[in-house]
């Protein structure tokens, strides 16, 4: 007998708003996941102590955890931690980095795992990844989905404005991975799966063609949602296909070669303009960098403090970041004197279409 639906895992309760914050013990008891808030708190260097203080009036039988660094011997001391007593769930409360270790440390001590993000800066706060650094070099790690995500515009507007841009060149770097995994298909044989595919596309495209700025709730309302639904579709497909392709790998070769040169979301939003370059698809390579500029992301490797020749050795190591990915950097395997000339048509074509 055939298969009729699929189970699809998702977060219980999704809110994206202003005020959020405040009804998080609420949020814990009506999707019971924790009556008595009996809850792990993980927070960051950033909002995260603030928020922490905020919600302990209501949550006073929480404990409180102070996390930086993003690295996986973090999230392993966060989990040892999590073995002193017995809690209902783990809050992560912050940035990327803080929710990636309490998603990693939450999953290994199978517990629910609550997202309160205060920052857009990717589509971590959704997704069933965890991005930590182990012995220098970032790694993917499969965790659970979170139980509930809480996005509360007050935080993310009193947070630093350049990260939460970033996460628009994350979420529209979907368009490119996805024409990596459609490529993967071609040539291939990859497996496609419609549903992710869709998920990770619609929210792209909202971003991609929405009129307003950081500046406005209502695209910044669309921002997260985008960037729940991105990472909704690696939840639907049990991989990061379709928000990771050229564009990562290229992301994931800055940070190991030159650490500390920019954010995940303003890499990966260079590296997808540069992919969609690369492939030869002009219109929607004149969407993306309207885009990017209109919002003030990166489009050339200056943008970012990095020369040409350390842009063109980081497209050369990208496609060593996932060896079993295929993506137009396999697909052209490019020479580093070709990559230097394609880079050289690529600010070209920018200066040609754009200005």
């Amino acid at each position: 007998m055939p298969l009729l639906a699929r189970t699809v895992l998702t977060p219980l309760h999704i809110d994206v708003r202003r005020g959020a914050v405040a009804d998080l013990a609420a949020i814990l008891v009506d999707g019971r996941i924790s009556a008595g808030g009996d809850v792990a708190v993980v927070v960051g260097p950033g909002q995260g102590a603030q928020i922490a203080e905020l919600i302990r009036p209501s949550l006073r039988a929480a404990d409180v955890f102070t996390v930086a660094g993003g690295t996986l011997d973090a999230a392993d001391d966060l989990g040892a931690k999590l073995r002193q007593r017995s809690y209902d769930a783990v809050v992560g409360i912050g940035g990327g980095k803080t929710i990636d270790v309490a998603k990693y440390a939450a999953t290994r001590r199978g517990l629910p795992m609550v997202t309160v993000a205060t920052a857009l800066a990717n589509d971590g706060i959704a997704s069933p990844v965890a991005s930590l650094v182990n012995e220098g070099m970032k790694g993917s790690y499969g965790v659970h989905i979170p139980i509930a995500v809480i996005v509360d515009l007050d935080f993310v507007e009193a947070g630093p404005e350049r990260h939460n841009r970033a996460g628009i060149g994350d979420v529209v770097s979907n368009i490119s991975a996805l024409a990596d995994w459609e490529l993967a298909r071609q040539v291939r044989g990859e497996p496609v799966d419609g549903l992710a595919a869709s998920l990770a596309r619609s929210g792209a495209e909202a971003v991609l063609h929405h009129p307003g700025d950081m500046s406005d709730d209502g695209f910044v309302t669309v921002l997260a949602e985008a960037l729940i639904s991105s990472g909704l579709a690696m939840a639907v497909c049990g991989t990061s296909r379709p928000a990771s392709g050229g564009c990562h790998e290229i992301m994931h070769a800055v940070d190991v070669l030159f650490p500390g040169t920019a954010s995940h979301g303003e890499l990966a939003g260079l590296g997808a303009l540069f992919c969609t370059f690369l492939r030869g698809d002009e219109r929607r390579f004149v969407e993306m960098s309207a885009c990017l500029a209109r919002h003030g992301l990166p489009r050339l490797p200056a943008d970012v403090a990095l020369t040409e020749e350390q842009f063109v050795e980081a497209v050369q190591f990208a496609p060593a970041t996932r060896p079993d990915r295929y993506t137009i950097l396999e697909h052209l395997a490019m020479s580093p004197t070709e990559t230097r000339e394609r880079l050289a048509d690529y600010a070209g074509a920018l200066r040609d279409h754009l200005g």
